[in-house]
């Protein structure tokens, strides 16, 4: 029996592939696509003509990218280390990696990107919980652009990714060679799209509404439900 991978973020994924094709067309959503949903929750997926080919979550929302409880991918030796080191038993290993892990884990204070934002200038934890947050992304986006065979457009959104234009500064920083070029103004007013006049790749900044698109859904399969007469 297979699995079929959704991912953790799939109405989020779903809602903002549909912004896509009515605020930029089809052709830009059928195109090399890296969706980036980041808030306190955070995943990548990479889409090519409309389909997703892969997203950062595994088996549970634990793994991909470090968040701000959650680890992110780890060594699997680390269970049997933990328990042979520290007599941690599975569960308390699940609250760890799941609660008490990722921003929070490593600046030891806040999961919350706009406290540790603060906190950075004065405090070396917060400012290197939000460097490896971003270099995370930063590898994440590199890998799947090779996975997609280059990149035509890459998409921020969630808590961070629409309201931290600082956060989406240092992650695009450094991403010249895949064509990634940010126009500041548009990046710090939050705008639709925020990349540069010249960039080869279109970056853009979408507000998602999951529960928009759970009441569409829900409203379409009633429709089709008094269609039917069932």
């Amino acid at each position: 029996m297979g699995v079929r991978r959704y991912g953790f973020h799939g109405l989020s994924y779903e809602f903002l592939m549909q912004e896509m094709r009515r605020c930029a067309g089809e052709q830009a959503a059928s195109g090399r696509v890296i969706l980036a949903h980041l808030g306190n929750g955070a995943s990548l997926a990479a889409v090519r003509d409309g389909h997703c080919l892969d997203t950062s979550m595994g088996f549970t929302p634990a793994a991909g990218l470090v968040m701000g409880r959650r680890s992110g991918d780890l060594d699997p030796g680390l269970v049997a280390y933990l328990a042979r080191t520290e007599g941690m038993t599975a569960e308390q290993f699940d609250v760890l990696v799941n609660q008490k892990s990722g921003m929070l884990g490593v600046s030891e204070t806040s999961s919350d990107m706009r406290a540790l934002l603060a906190l950075e200038g004065n405090d070396p934890r917060a400012a290197e919980a939000i460097s490896l947050f971003c270099y995370q992304v930063k590898k994440w986006i590199g890998s799947f652009a090779a996975v997609l065979g280059g990149l035509d457009t890459l998409v921020f959104s969630g808590g961070i990714g629409e309201h931290c234009e600082s956060i989406r500064t240092r992650i695009c920083s450094g991403l010249h060679f895949l064509g990634v070029e940010l126009n500041e103004t548009l990046n710090s007013q939050h705008s639709l799209r925020i990349s540069a006049d010249g960039s080869k790749v279109t970056v853009y900044m979408i507000r998602t509404d999951e529960e928009l698109l759970m009441a569409r859904s829900a409203y379409r399969v009633l429709r089709m439900t008094t269609s039917t007469g069932s």
